[in-house]
């Protein structure tokens, strides 16, 4: 299981990321809440850090995976309130984030493809790479872990409070 804090002390996935992780632009993804339980930025990293662990168990682009991993999620709005007519939030904040990431970095086609394809799932054009399709599906599995802390940690204490009188 990776711990929050394990991508601090791989000093190869730091080397891939520690330029991005310097920009203000990622930076300030940490002042923005994220599935209930989380921060964007927070969020960000874990999927980067993830997605990276098992490209480099597949024998896969784990730097590209890392490095769009990271900037998934690079948008600045509160997407339960922000609206677009241009579509869903899954359809546009893709989007939007791989705008905001060719700003500050040069982004290869296969790390543009990882970013405008994480929802897939929720919106319907296919990943063109593996490494898209597995960004996309370690992005789901962070939210839903992200999601559903406050829920298990009320329903542990209500548990641990119930039985606690029984010897």
């Amino acid at each position: 299981m990776i711990r929050q804090s394990d991508w601090q002390h791989d000093s190869q996935y730091m080397a891939i990321v520690a330029d991005l992780l310097i920009k203000p632009e990622v930076c300030k993804l940490k002042d923005i809440t994220q599935h209930i339980n989380s921060n964007r930025l927070d969020h960000s990293i874990m999927v980067s850090y993830k997605s990276y662990v098992l490209g480099k168990k597949m024998h896969l682009d784990y730097k590209a995976m890392a490095r769009a991993g990271l900037l998934h999620d690079l948008f600045y709005y509160d997407w339960r309130t922000t609206k677009f007519n241009e579509g869903s939030h899954a359809y546009v904040h893709p989007r939007i984030a791989l705008d905001n990431a060719k700003k500050i970095t040069k982004l290869s086609k296969k790390e543009a493809d990882i970013i405008v394809k994480h929802m897939w799932g929720a919106t319907v054009a296919p990943p063109k790479y593996i490494e898209s399709a597995i960004v996309s599906f370690v992005d789901d599995q962070c939210a839903i872990v992200e999601a559903s802390i406050p829920f298990f940690k009320t329903k542990y204490a209500k548990l641990k409070f119930k039985f606690s009188g029984v010897s």
